[in-house]
């Protein structure tokens, strides 16, 4: 089955209209990206959006054998004009199915938002879903059932429908998955390619051709990952959407609960607040067993209170317990902590601090935790595949 994506953009393209943000003046050249539209083998036309003959004629492609024009979403802003003799364009009721002329079967797949899904079989059996700006499928079956060869989706608008599809094998390890519907709410280029593969996805420029069903190999989604960073740099919402779209995700919180804390209070209830819902909490620092056995994928945050935990218990915090066994205890304790990141098979992402680049701490134990901190990080990233530094809300790759 033949698909050209004649736009991979939102409703209004990117850029969009005289919109000055920073993205939208980064959309140029291969980064411009018309309306979403899709042409199955020529003879099927997924959402008409302006200009659609034309994006057509670009990639090699024309729109005199298409045989029905299906729309997924309400098309809000002037008509588009429809192309001398192209079908009037529909959209089929929820679950209802037809069969094309060409051979290819469709069937309207409900959302949880307003639209309309499309399952689209080939004569062949490849199966393809696309899915409209926005939206999930809604009532997914609970079992796991056939993966798609392909899911054409708002991925990072929806990622926890991603998360939907994976959890129901909709969506299997050799589905080949493509973002589109892209707007000016996300990064372009080497950020947006980033982000993408982190889900095991990725974007491809308006015009391209591929083909479902032929291997194409799925991006690799990194095992390990660190991401550092100072304060308030985003550090943790980098490591949050790197796991958006897994069905699966326990949230380690190792700073725990602090009474009569209410700052504390606060920043616990906005990290709740911006995780999906599904996602499990454990509030513990004991991170080895964790990673010894098998199960969904750990988001840990952060290394740093870990750390607080394991000075805390051996007493690093006064200089003759320190001098005394404490460096020796805890020493051992990071030891135990580095070697069960190494020989884990769970997905882990894990957020830490990024110290002794301001000022120099005042106390001798304000200073031993800066450098073991810093020997921690060290030790840990080692490990992993991937590692990121955060400044101002900017993931800059330093591995992977």
């Amino acid at each position: 089955m033949e698909l050209t994506l004649l736009g991979t953009g939102a409703p209004l393209g990117l850029p969009r209209p005289d919109c000055p943000c920073a993205v939208c003046a980064l959309s140029r050249g291969t980064r411009v990206r018309a309306a979403t539209a899709l042409l199955v083998d020529g003879a099927l036309l997924l959402d008409l959006t302006p200009g659609a003959a034309l994006a057509a004629a670009r990639s090699g492609h024309s729109l005199v054998a298409v045989r029905q024009v299906l729309l997924t979403h309400p098309h809000d802003g002037p008509a588009v004009e429809v192309p001398a003799g192209l079908p009037t364009a529909g959209r089929v009721p929820d679950g209802r199915e037809l069969t094309l002329i060409s051979g290819h079967r469709v069937r309207a797949v409900p959302m949880d938002s307003p639209g309309t899904g499309y399952e689209v079989t080939s004569a062949e059996g490849e199966r393809l879903l696309y899915l409209p700006p926005g939206g999930a499928p809604a009532g997914l079956p609970e079992e796991p059932g056939l993966p798609y060869d392909m899911v054409v989706a708002d991925v990072t608008g929806r990622p926890d429908a991603i998360a939907r599809l994976r959890a129901t094998g909709a969506i299997g390890p050799a589905t080949e998955v493509i973002a589109a519907h892209l707007d000016h709410d996300v990064p372009t280029g080497a950020a947006l390619d980033r982000r993408l593969a982190a889900a095991g996805a990725r974007a491809v420029p308006d015009g391209t051709t591929l083909y479902v069903g032929d291997y194409h190999e799925v991006p690799d989604v990194p095992r390990r990952t660190l991401v550092t960073g100072g304060a308030r740099s985003g550090k943790s919402v980098e490591a949050e959407r790197r796991l958006e779209t897994f069905p699966e995700v326990l949230y380690v919180a190792t700073g725990g609960t602090r009474e009569g804390d209410p700052d504390w209070a606060e920043r616990v209830g906005l990290h709740r607040e911006r995780r999906p819902g599904a996602w499990r909490t454990a509030e513990t620092c004991d991170l080895v067993p964790l990673l010894v056995e098998d199960g969904p994928a750990l988001l840990i945050d952060c290394l740093s209170l870990w750390l607080t935990d394991a000075m805390d218990r051996v007493g690093a915090w006064d200089d003759e317990r320190w001098a005394d066994g404490g460096q020796a205890a805890l020493r051992e304790r990071t030891a135990e902590l580095v070697a069960a990141v190494r020989a884990t098979r769970r997905t882990v992402v894990a957020v830490t601090n990024e110290t002794g680049s301001g000022v120099v701490p005042a106390t001798a134990s304000g200073r031993r935790f800066r450098d073991e901190l810093g020997r921690l990080n060290a030790a840990f990233a080692e490990e992993c595949e991937e590692v990121l530094l955060v400044v101002a809300g900017q993931a800059l790759v330093l591995r992977g």
